[in-house]
């Protein structure tokens, strides 16, 4: 690598990025914390708008002092350990103390100059598409010294303030079939999210984990959009997707979700080994990936629905976990805080006299084992409450759900 390339290409990078608009800003910025003792890890799916939530980061807080690279750049393809004295004489030029590095994870030991660095008094921000990378690396050499955030493409509000559109049925129809992935909230091509799930697969798992044969990793994803928000079973999808081992459907979930294509969340449970033992439910990142990549015609709205929470309240910080009995009786999200319940939660298209009996019987069963008084069911567009002795059920559009403010965890 040559000193001059890497000037040149840093030189390019931080023009484009002042020339550029700032884009929709995200809610996330207000959340950032203070680059001052820690690195700020911000990692997410590609395309999600981790690079623009950097710029607007610049913008706001780095200004002259601001040094930027995004390694994702076939000009530093070649980029290796050594050509960190390199890349330290062009900031020293720069005269730089605040640095903020895209995709720095796909350098080996690329954790050790960041440590290097933070200890050298620099300001730090990294963006990353890999969980797994990263949490291996932050795990060792940065244990203490990261704040981590997890970034998701546009939520319904953030969508609306692009769209400029008001809360409601109409615009938040739009936005199940659209989902939030930035480029596709801007020009309404849904035939992007296709490359980008092809993107992901072939660049973030088939190539990073050197699968020979991509077809069934491929068919298990396909399975997955179309069953999104249903509970999956490894052992149950071995003839379908043509594997030998259950064990190789694990490994796949694990890089699907390295990659943030997927999210899979535990049964509740005391027993950490129930927990781990019990078929886990799978959601989908983004529900414009469930409509671009399903295979079913007559795709449940309700569970498209049911994702659209889930990807809220994971957008929000929130830990989740299904309920389910062994009865069959099953709710769908329970929020935790500090080892309480802190919300109960079921999500239908619509409540009506053919689902309200097993609705109802899932939530209250989750009600009576957590000891609380008040649960909310969210549907497309009902609104009313129901008493249960001392309970409360609340029916709440998802739309006005979404829209409100979050309450911190505690």
């Amino acid at each position: 690598m040559k000193q001059s390339v890497l000037e040149e290409v840093a030189r390019e990078q931080l023009e484009r990025l002042r020339a550029s608009a700032p884009g929709q800003p995200r809610d996330a910025l207000a959340t950032l914390p203070d680059l001052r003792a820690h690195a700020l890890i911000v990692s997410g799916i590609r395309r999600c708008g981790k690079s623009t939530l950097l710029h607007q980061l610049i913008k706001q807080r780095g200004g002259a002092a601001a040094f930027y690279l995004n390694f994702d750049d076939m000009r530093l393809c070649d980029f290796q350990m050594p050509d960190f004295q390199l890349l330290d004489n062009v900031i020293q030029t720069a005269k730089a103390m605040e640095l903020y590095f895209d995709e720095i994870q796909i350098v080996p030991k690329w954790e050790l100059y960041v440590r290097q660095k933070l200890d050298q008094g620099y300001k730090i921000a990294i963006t990353g598409s890999n969980a797994s990378l990263l949490s291996r690396e932050l795990g060792t050499k940065l244990t203490g010294r990261h704040v981590t955030r997890e970034l998701f493409p546009f939520s319904y509000s953030e969508f609306n303030a692009l769209r400029k559109l008001k809360p409601g049925e109409n615009s938040f129809d739009k936005y199940m079939r659209t989902g939030g992935f930035p480029e596709v909230v801007k020009t309404g091509n849904l035939e992007l999210l296709g490359f980008l799930m092809e993107d992901i697969l072939n660049r973030d798992i088939v190539v990073r984990y050197g699968i020979k044969d991509a077809a069934p990793v491929k068919r298990l994803l396909s399975y997955l959009l179309s069953n999104a928000a249903k509970l999956t079973t490894p052992s149950k999808l071995k003839e379908a997707i043509g594997v030998k081992s259950p064990t190789t459907i694990l490994d796949y979930f694990s890089y699907l979700e390295a990659s943030y294509l997927i999210h899979m969340v535990p049964r509740f449970s005391f027993s950490i080994k129930s927990q781990m033992l019990a078929p886990k439910k799978m959601y989908i990142n983004d529900s414009g990936l469930i409509k671009a990549g399903s295979v079913s015609f007559s795709a449940d709205a309700g569970r498209v629905l049911e994702n659209i929470v889930f990807c809220e309240l994971r957008r929000r910080g929130r830990e989740l976990f299904y309920y389910y009995e062994d009865n069959g009786r099953e709710c769908d999200l329970i929020e935790m805080r500090k080892g309480k319940a802190a919300q109960i939660l079921q999500v239908c298209w619509e409540m009506n006299a053919g689902n309200e009996e097993r609705e109802m019987a899932g939530l209250l069963a989750a009600l009576d084992f957590f000891k609380c008084e008040t649960g909310v069911i969210l549907t497309r567009n009902q609104r009313d409450t129901i008493r249960q002795g001392t309970r409360i059920i609340n029916l709440l559009p998802a739309h006005e759900y979404l829209t409100r403010q979050p309450t911190a965890p505690n």
